[in-house]
């Protein structure tokens, strides 16, 4: 018979590997879609397995699946009339554009007296009314907290004694004596005209114009007296912006412009982008600079030394000097789209940005630019929509704490 130790088959309680298919028949009870979960996370984990898909991934990026050109005749005839409509609606679109920049170009009339109103208060032309100026101010709500706090005080002050009183009324006769005999004060800055650097102002406290501000610039801007906007209505759809300056030692212009050509139909080329009015093209103008003073450009001068002779040579160039004043001689766009690289493509869109933002929030906001609280709801604005990105954004394979079984 047979010693029981030496039969491994007898033993099942003590068997380690009795115990393991024990295991895998539990895992076989698992439902096959959590094993695959399971499996399909691991892999996910692996970085090697990652970049393989990554590399896939990036080889199948804009080319079609397959689906569209598997399809029947008579299906892909129907998606052709789709097409149609698309292109039909998006015309009726570009019709509803041109009819509320005709309604634009009819309220911007109603504006332009305000807005004279405001050059002229800025400028000195015209001192404001205590009428006008009846708005409220956080300086104004701390002076009367200051003014109750001081009443208050002086409520509960205790009356000295009739000699400390008698001698306060002397005390108060010398010193109006004395005040009789000074001067009256005068408020400070009474002389000053208007709201000096108002404009500098505006456009330092906005990023994407002080970056084109230079040092040399702003003394030219401090004559900077007004921005307007004037649309263009009719055929040509677009607006003009007017710089208009005072008498200056730097340029003869008192008026430099910057015109901007909007189309708000499809294009032919390519009419399923079409997303609204967009600008295609800008032309600015000529400034009559001063000699000597014009710092759209600089010289610079350069040692050449000859190969033969040894000799050296000074020569002296004139290149093009960092300036606000280059977004009046913008870029060209070529007739040929196609002729457009991408530097010249990426500097069209900058300028086109440029104007558009000074034509939508600077001209109508001025003086909340020029405070700063345009820029802090500009901030809140950003936050909030960063904020409500990163909420919307999570990747599992990321996380390692990602459990697909409890996923599903």
């Amino acid at each position: 018979m047979a010693d029981p130790e030496s039969n491994p088959t007898t033993v099942e309680e003590t068997d380690p590997d009795v115990e393991e298919v024990d295991e895998e028949e539990e895992e076989d009870d698992v439902p096959p879609n959590q094993t695959a979960l399971g499996l399909t996370s691991q892999l996910m984990q692996n970085p090697q397995v990652l970049a393989a898909l990554q590399s896939r991934m990036d080889g199948i990026v804009g080319t079609p699946s397959g689906y569209i050109q598997s399809l029947p005749k008579s299906v892909k005839r129907r998606i052709k009339a789709l097409k149609k409509l698309q292109f039909d609606s998006s015309k009726i679109e570009g019709d509803f554009y041109k009819e509320v920049h005709e309604l634009e170009c009819k309220y911007a009339t109603k504006y332009i007296p305000l807005f004279e109103k405001r050059s002229k208060v800025v400028t000195g032309g015209v001192e404001p009314t205590d009428d006008d100026c009846d708005w409220p101010s956080d300086e104004e709500k701390e002076d009367e907290k200051v003014a109750q706090l001081s009443d208050e005080v002086k409520n509960k002050a205790k009356i000295g004694d009739a000699e400390k009183a008698d001698s306060e009324d002397k005390e108060k006769k010398e010193d109006n004596e004395e005040n009789s005999n000074e001067k009256p004060k005068t408020d400070e800055g009474a002389d000053v005209k208007g709201i000096p650097s108002f404009w500098l102002t505006v456009f330092k406290n906005v990023d994407m114009l002080s970056e084109m501000i230079q040092d040399h610039d702003e003394p030219i801007l401090n004559h900077l007296q007004d921005v307007k906007v004037k649309f263009l209505s009719g055929e040509e759809m677009g607006f003009t912006l007017e710089f208009q300056f005072e008498s200056n030692k730097f340029f003869n212009n008192t008026l430099l412009t910057k015109t901007y050509t909007m189309r708000s139909e499809p294009d032919e080329a390519d009419p399923f982008s079409f997303e609204g009015p967009e600008i295609i093209k800008c032309k600015g103008c000529e400034i009559d600079w001063v000699k000597g003073q014009n710092v759209t450009v600089k010289t610079v001068k350069k040692k050449q030394k000859h190969k033969g002779r040894g000799t050296t040579r000074t020569i002296t160039k004139t290149v093009q000097n960092d300036s606000f004043f280059n977004f009046f001689s913008p870029p060209q766009v070529p007739e040929d789209e196609s002729e457009m690289d991408e530097d010249l493509e990426a500097l069209l869109a900058a300028d086109f940005e440029i104007g558009h933002f000074i034509r939508e929030r600077i001209v109508p906001r001025a003086v909340l630019y020029f405070t700063g609280e345009a820029l802090e709801n500009d901030d809140d604005f950003d936050e909030e929509e960063e904020e409500g990105e990163e909420e919307g954004e999570y990747d599992e394979d990321a996380d390692p704490d990602y459990n697909p079984q409890d996923a599903a």
